[in-house]
């Protein structure tokens, strides 16, 4: 008798529900050396992510962590929960903002809503799904808004 076995994926379309609120945990703590190596890896050198001596004479008074990574980071912490080997392709972004900074030591949390559900008219066995992720640090504080489109594969029959 073999032990049943559960793999940890994403939902399938049919699993998806509007105007629930997914909450993506743990969330991630976002450290000097995950600033400047996705910073310099990119080849963004704003002077704000890798100059502290510069980024001290600023309003924020320190450096800020790459928008771009917090972005990343914000999506790829709903990908266990939501998409994990579900997703077909992201087909794109909208409405991305970033109302707060993130400082090197924030711990970024994600949610997420399903705005939108629909069945693919030109892909058989798979959906568009559109969600609102907002991030936040650990005081409560909105540091980052996006609307994302994703295909999504619908559960595949015998399952």
């Amino acid at each position: 008798m073999s032990a049943r076995r559960i793999v940890q994926r994403g939902l399938w379309f049919e699993e998806f529900e509007t105007d629930v609120v997914y909450d993506h945990r743990p969330g991630r703590t976002i450290t000097e050396a995950d600033n400047v190596l996705f910073t310099t890896l990119t080849m963004n050198t704003q002077a704000l992510h890798l100059d502290a001596a510069f980024a001290a004479e600023t309003a924020f008074g320190q450096r800020l962590v790459n928008s771009m990574f917090t972005l990343s980071t914000l999506i790829g912490l709903s990908v266990a929960q939501l998409t994990q080997g579900t997703i077909v392709a992201n087909l794109g972004f909208g409405e991305v903002a970033f109302p707060k900074p993130l400082f090197h030591g924030d711990t970024l949390y994600a949610s997420t809503v399903v705005t939108d559900l629909r069945e693919s008219r030109s892909r058989p066995g798979e959906g568009v799904v559109t969600f609102a992720h907002t991030g936040t640090n650990q005081h409560g504080d909105v540091v980052a808004t996006a609307v994302r489109s994703t295909l999504v594969r619908k559960r595949p029959s015998g399952d």
